[in-house]
């Protein structure tokens, strides 16, 4: 899982960097109208709001544009859009499992790009339920390794609900149960740790290892589901080494 978790590190790295910036803002905007439309407009008391707005500010989003969209969830302000929230499956190169989460105001439209850019890049849709068993949803927390060391956040979060920390080089992953991540967040807030995003993922039980060539393949495809406005995360199953990572890097 190590491989798949520093994949999706570095590719959120360059993406708050690269001219990928506009987009990832969109779409951490569109998360914070959804968490407020689904769960009140005050992030005290809308914890999934709280850490879409923390998100969002970690990521330079202007905070303008932060408050507009809660505004717009929240009903505070007229324009918010008709999100729907609907999960794709599908393979990738390898026989790799993915799961696509889209958020869209038109279901037509995410369909046929995420069927456009599976099979343009060597994959396929799958039948719903054929992959989404070969994932569980948990809370994951990312802490920056600056000023901390994994036995501190360790020490910090096991009593809250703690799975596993992860070392992903830049950074720590606590992994917890869904319903464990505000615990698991608010135990590091008051163990003086800073974190970058506390959120709740699909994250793989069994993985596949690839290649390099394979990798390279698999990436292409995940670029080009991510590319699509409409898709809001992704999540596969594949693990790669870190000789591979190094050499695509």
């Amino acid at each position: 899982m190590a491989g798949h978790s520093k994949w999706a590190t570095t590719k959120h790295k360059k993406a708050a960097l690269d001219a990928k910036r506009g987009k990832l803002f969109a779409k951490l905007v569109k998360n914070i109208e959804v968490a407020a439309r689904s769960g009140g407009g005050d992030p005290d008391a809308n914890p999934t709001l709280y850490d879409a707005i923390y998100k969002a500010k970690k990521n330079s989003v202007p905070n303008d544009n932060i408050e507009r969209a809660r505004k717009r969830g929240a009903g505070e302000e007229a324009g918010g859009s008709d999100w729907e929230t609907i999960t794709y499956e599908g393979y990738a190169p390898g026989g790799v499992a993915v799961l696509i989460e889209c958020l869209t105001d038109n279901r037509n439209r995410a369909a046929s790009e995420v069927r456009v850019a599976l099979t343009r890049n060597g994959g396929s849709l799958a039948d719903p339920g054929s992959v989404s068993y070969m994932f569980n949803r948990k809370g994951v927390v990312t802490v920056p390794k600056e000023g901390t060391t994994e036995e501190d956040v360790m020490l910090a979060v096991l009593d809250a609900g703690a799975e596993e920390v992860n070392d992903l080089g830049d950074t720590f992953e606590v992994v917890s149960e869904a319903s464990d991540l505000v615990a698991v967040r608010t135990a590091l807030v008051d163990a003086g740790i800073d974190y970058e995003s506390a959120e709740s993922k699909f994250l793989p039980t069994v993985t596949v290892p690839l290649d390099e060539e394979t990798a390279k393949k698999v990436f292409r495809l995940l670029d080009a589901l991510e590319d699509s406005d409409d898709v809001q995360d992704v999540y596969a199953n594949f693990d790669v080494s870190d000789e591979v990572l190094a050499t695509l890097d």
